[in-house]
Parts: structure tokens; sequence; C-alpha cells
């Protein structure tokens, strides 16, 4: 979307090795994306979803947690993936290099997030509902 374009591309000026940005919904559907390809991000979002569901599960296996995932770093041989919480129902994902650091990506991501929650409020869909 238009709206965040700026403040994605923000995040990307901001921390060095970003290669792909994307804003998703729970269920998988990108909302927004900076960088990369169309069709990586629609993969990105759709791996997120199950990634949030593994990690809302085991969160739930701490003593006194909701289960209710904040942020996954995940390190692969070439960079990072990271995905955070960034309003109800909805993410943000980070591909980065192996130049980032992690505290900066998560610092900066936090700023992203509280910027762009009050608008990413994305309910899940209904189903099963009779359209007449």
């Amino acid at each position: 979307m238009a709206q965040f374009d700026q403040l994605l591309k923000e995040l990307d000026e901001t921390v060095s090795g970003v290669h792909q940005i994307v804003v998703l919904s729970a269920d998988g559907l990108q909302i927004a994306r900076y960088g990369g390809e169309q069709d990586a991000a629609d993969r990105v979002a759709a791996a997120c979803a199950g990634l949030q569901s593994l990690a809302a599960a085991v969160g739930q296996e701490l003593p006194g947690s909701k289960g209710q995932m904040q942020m996954v770093v995940i390190e692969v041989d070439e960079g990072y993936f990271y995905l955070m919480a960034a309003g109800t129902g909805a993410y943000l994902a980070v591909l980065a290099d192996a130049r980032t650091e992690a505290g900066v990506v998560g610092h900066r991501m936090r700023e992203l997030a509280r910027r762009l929650g009050p608008h990413l409020t994305s309910p899940p869909r209904r189903t099963g509902a009779v359209v007449r």
C-alpha cells in the first residue's frame, strides 16, 4: 500500500543489508512490501502465517505465557529472517543479509511496528458466511 511505502523505505535506508520488508496479515496475505519481488513477498507472507502459529503454540508452553508471538529470528547461511507482531492480526517480516546487526534490526522493527500498528489492525477473515 502506498501509505506504507515511505515508512518501509525508511527502515530499508537505516539498516544496512535489508533485502525485503513485508507487512502481512495473520492469515499470510501480503498487505505491503518494500524491496524484492512480488512473488517472493507473497511466499514470505504465506510462510509467516505458519511460523507465527508455531511460535505462538510453543510460547504457550512457557508458564504464565499467553503464547503471543512478539518476535522470531531465524539465522540462515547467508543472513537472517525476522518476524514481529505489528498490530492486531498483522506482522512485519524482514529478510536481511549477514551484515545486519540483530539488535539494530529488532530496534528499528519495533519503532516501525509502533508507527504502523494503528493502521494495521487486520481482523481474521470470516468463513462459512452464506451470501444470498
